[in-house]
Formats: C-alpha cells, sequence, structure tokens
C-alpha cells in the first residue's frame, strides 16, 4: 500500500527537533483524504513542525507517521460533531484512558481545538484534559510556553498552570451542578478562585490569515492550494455559526498578503481554492480577482467557497469560467423574503434571479444553492415561496443545473437562535421539497434529518451528553452509529440525563443557564438577546 504521505508537497520547511523536544501525536479524527484538506489541521500541523522545542506526528484514521512510545501531548483537530467516535476509537488505539479522570502521569495530556470544541465543549469535558478555545495562531505558542514551564511536574501542576493561559479551558477544574439526575443545570463554579470563573475565545488579529502549507493529489480537492481571503462573516444570520462565533469580520491587505500568498501556491500548484464563509465581500476582492484574470493565470483552475448572492457578477462568473470553474455556489436559505428578513438574509429574490443570469451569460454551466428547512417562524406558504423561485430560477437560466442543498436549522451556541429548538415537521418538509422539485429537474439535495437532530443534541448538550456518546460509541464498535443506537442510549440512561426532547426540540427559556455559560463568546448574551428579540417581533 503506498504512503499516504508520497505525494506531499509541502510549502514550508519543518525544522528539527531538539534531541529533547515535546514529542505532540495530532490527530484528525477521520481519513487522511478528509484531514489534509482542512485548512486549519494544516496551518497548526505547520505551526508545529516550525519549532524545535516540538517533534510532532500526523494521526489520521487510515494511517499515520511513525509515532512515538510515550507522547507527552495528544492533539486532536476537531470539526465535524459526528467525528467524535473517530475521537473515541483513536484514544482506544493508543491505549489512552477515554476518561480524563482515569489518565495518570504516564498518559499523555489529551488536548483539542476546533470549531465544535470553541462552540461547546462540554459534552466532550471528561475527554480532554484542556481545551483550546478559538483561533490557534497565538494560542498554540503561548500553550506550548506554558507547558514548557511545567514539563516535569504533576498532571495536576500542569493543568492547573495551562488553566491561567487565557482560552484554554480545563474542564475538570470546573463543577456543574443540576436540579436534579435529569433536570436542568444550576450552577457552574470552578473549583478553587485561582481558576477563572470564564474562559475567554481567543480572536487573532493579525493582517496575515491562513493558506495551505501542503498540497497533495490525495486531498479531496486534488491538489489544491487554499487560501482564506476573510475570516468571519458581516452578514450575521441569526442561525449562523460561522459569523457570530468568529467574530470580528477580518480581512487581510489584498497587496501584502493574499496576492504574495496565492503567488507562492501556484508555484507548486495550478489549482486554487479562495475560502471563507464571505468572500466576495473583501473591500479589495475586486482586486484580486483581476490579479487572478491576469494572461499568465490561463492554467489555473479557481475554486471559491460560496460566494454572497447579489455579488455574483457577470465578471465574476467570467473570471471563474475562464479559469476552469463550471459551478458557483450561493446560499440564499429560503425562495421567501418574509423568513430572510426573519433569518437577517439581506437578499431580495430580485438578486437571486440576477444571480443566475449572470452565472449563465458568465458561461457558467450549473448554479448550487443552498437553504433550510425548519427555520423559526417557517410557515408552509415560505416552503412553497422557495419552491416557486427555484422553478423561476430554473425558466430564467434554462442552461444552467440547478442543484439545491437543505439541510435542517440546527441551534448552535453563541447564536441568537441557541434558545430555539430544532423544528419536529423539518422532516417532512424536506421530503416535500423532494416531491415537488426532482419531477421539475432541480437536483435536490437534502441533509439527514436524523443527523440533524444528533448534531443538535451535540450542539447544545452539557457534560452529561458525553455518557450518551460513550454508550453510542461502544454499542457501535467504532463504526458510524445508526439512529437507533441514539434512542437505545437515552433509553438506557432515563432518569440520568434530561430526554432527547429536551435537547433537541425543547425551546429553552432565555433565563435558564447554558452548558456553555462560562465560555464567552465574541459576542456578550445581552447582544444575543436583542437579536433573538428582533427575529421574534417580525416572525409575530
Amino acid at each position: 500500500m503506498p504512503n499516504l504521505f508520497d505525494s506531499e508537497k509541502l510549502l514550508f520547511e519543518p525544522t528539527t527537533p531538539n534531541p529533547d523536544a515535546i514529542e505532540v501525536i495530532f490527530a484528525f479524527p477521520n481519513t487522511y483524504t478528509v484531514g489534509i484538506t482542512s485548512l486549519g489541521y494544516q496551518v497548526v500541523w505547520a505551526n508545529l513542525a516550525t519549532r524545535p522545542e516540538v517533534e510532532v506526528s500526523r494521526w489520521f484514521m487510515d494511517g499515520h507517521e511513525p509515532i512515538p512510545r510515550e507522547p507527552e501531548l495528544l492533539a486532536f483537530s476537531f470539526s465535524w460533531e459526528l467525528d467524535f467516535v473517530n475521537i473515541l476509537t483513536t484514544l482506544d488505539r493508543l491505549e489512552v484512558p477515554i476518561s480524563s479522570q482515569t489518565r495518570t502521569d504516564d498518559h499523555p495530556l489529551v488536548f483539542g481545538g476546533g470549531p465544535v470544541l470553541t462552540a461547546n465543549p462540554e459534552p466532550f469535558a471528561d475527554w480532554f484534559d484542556f481545551i483550546l478555545l478559538g483561533d490557534g495562531e497565538d494560542l498554540i505558542g503561548n500553550m506550548l510556553a506554558a507547558y514548557q514551564t511545567v514539563r516535569h511536574a504533576s498532571r495536576a501542576e500542569k493543568l492547573h498552570t495551562l488553566s491561567q493561559i487565557p482560552g484554554i479551558y480545563v474542564p475538570s477544574l470546573y463543577v456543574v451542578t443540576y436540579a436534579s439526575d435529569d433536570g436542568e443545570i444550576t450552577s457552574i463554579q470552578p473549583i478553587d478562585p485561582q481558576t477563572p470563573a470564564t474562559i475567554e475565545k481567543q480572536t487573532y488579529k493579525g493582517n496575515t490569515l491562513s493558506a495551505s502549507t501542503v498540497v497533495t493529489e490525495k486531498a479531496a480537492w486534488e491538489n489544491i492550494y487554499m487560501v482564506e481571503v476573510v475570516r468571519s462573516c458581516p452578514e450575521m444570520c441569526r442561525f449562523c455559526l460561522a459569523s457570530y462565533l468568529t467574530l470580528p469580520f477580518r480581512t487581510p491587505s489584498a497587496e501584502e498578503s493574499l496576492i504574495p500568498s496565492i503567488d507562492k501556491g501556484l508555484k507548486v500548484t495550478n489549482r486554487l481554492g479562495l475560502l471563507g464563509a464571505s468572500i466576495t465581500q473583501h473591500p479589495e476582492f475586486d482586486t484580486l480577482l483581476d490579479y487572478i484574470a491576469r494572461p499568465e493565470f490561463d492554467s489555473v483552475r479557481l475554486s471559491l467557497a460560496s460566494v454572497r448572492t447579489n455579488t455574483l457578477t457577470l465578471k465574476l462568473a467570467q473570471t471563474l469560467s475562464s479559469r476552469d470553474s463550471r459551478s458557483v455556489t450561493i446560499a440564499v436559505e429560503s425562495g421567501s423574503e418574509r423568513l430572510r428578513e426573519i433569518i437577517n438574509k439581506k437578499l431580495t429574490n430580485d438578486q437571486i434571479l440576477q444571480a443566475a443570469v449572470n452565472a449563465q451569460a458568465g458561461g457558467l454551466s450549473a448554479l448550487k444553492l443552498y437553504g433550510m428547512a425548519g427555520v423559526p417562524g417557517e410557515t408552509d406558504d415560505d416552503i412553497d415561496r422557495t419552491i416557486e423561485m427555484l422553478l423561476t430560477l430554473k425558466k430564467t437560466a434554462p442552461k444552467l443545473r440547478i442543484s439545491f442543498g437543505c439541510s435542517t436549522f440546527v441551534p448552535k451556541a453563541h447564536t441568537p437562535w441557541q434558545w430555539i429548538g430544532v423544528d419536529s415537521s423539518a422532516d417532512k418538509k424536506l421530503k416535500y421539497l423532494q416531491k415537488r422539485l426532482a419531477p421539475k429537474g432541480i437536483d435536490f439535495r437534502p441533509e439527514s434529518y436524523k443527523d440533524s437532530a444528533i448534531q443538535a443534541v451535540i450542539s447544545r448538550g452539557d457534560r452529561r451528553i458525553g455518557r450518551l456518546l460513550r454508550l453510542v460509541y461502544d454499542y457501535s464498535g467504532g463504526e458510524v452509529p445508526s439512529d437507533g443506537m441514539y434512542k437505545r442510549a437515552f433509553k438506557e440512561l432515563r432518569g440520568q440525563i434530561p430526554p432527547l426532547d429536551r435537547y433537541v426540540h425543547q425551546t429553552w427559556s432565555v433565563d435558564r443557564i447554558l452548558p456553555w455559560q462560562h465560555i464567552k463568546g465574541a459576542l456578550p448574551v445581552g447582544t444575543l438577546l436583542k437579536h433573538l428579540e428582533t427575529s421574534r417581533l417580525l416572525i409575530a
């Protein structure tokens, strides 16, 4: 079997580790193809690999680099909730106890970072010795510097020292109490006055964002070089974790940062991906587009992340088409202007139609749209408006292949809709959309409603959910769990944890203590409540 790493082209120079370097295993809980396509994973790996005080080995579910017998640190990059099974599998394979409470000084400190853990680490609190909250650019160096000072101390002293670093959360140093075994949270308190009562997510404020540190034909997007054009999103749709969790919106200089980064990548590949939640809202995006449109880049294949619909101009479509792109993706959420106003999606149907016209005129062959079912305030009429809008799009731009990816609304921590439950009728709405759209030639791509319900359990979960996930893992034998396994686990734990409905479908009181109450996000709770109230007034 060929080595997974044989085809890698590095865009950085790994350093030679010191003889006494800290031995680190850096894991991605999925396959190499998926993990190496994660820009966050790539950048953190390069950060570690260029530090002489660190010797880092990469671990994926289907292969790994040579690993140390006695690693000091075991790190996870955690991007998708349902990959929790692979985290537990990795701990088992490496013979590290799953519960942090049963680890000794002979075991590595297990830590993690990424959007899942930054949003709500509580369901996984028992598995991690410490967690990095927020952007890693400065946080990783600060963590390693603190660790060096207590490297040979006891496990307890290491964790106490790390807990003093802004952005580092040590779950074992906090006690959560409940009204009853299956009741609401009554308090979340540090175990001693030296431990911070709240932990603040860290925000990187530099002018240079992320870019690929490795290019390989084995990535999910073959040989792609990725550049992060923006971080966060200024639109602030009420459901959007990518916006609210990562604020403020950051836009590095095109001339000083983005263009030099693009030049560096195009020396090793002709596949370029521009990433970000709202890249076309970069104030210098036209400058970037003009640069990529130069004749010397005629052989470059350009891919864009989802673009804001009203910025899909004829010029953008023509540039994409000339750079071997066949499609472009826009997030519309719904065909109902009323519902988009509730969401805070500043977009009209006329702008969506114009985007399709521009895409077709610019030479693209496909338009991918993303939307949601079960949005708070949604009615059956809103679903019909979405169908009507998509059919109008097909008539307006008949040469385009129209696809519509549709997910179920899932409440996410640190957003204004974190208190609102999942619509139990969303599955029926997805099936209705399928029935109406497929015969009309619309490629309808629904996400699994059952997976969305499990995401809601995890995204709103407290520490008691960790016991449920451990049971599900045991049932599954390390394979992908079935929907029935979660129901079986809830049944087995009845009376010991709240029922599934309370995590998934229940709309919570705004006075309730949230599982992540001690995690300070980008915006204060008071601001989120104002945004929630604005959307509720529009629903009314």
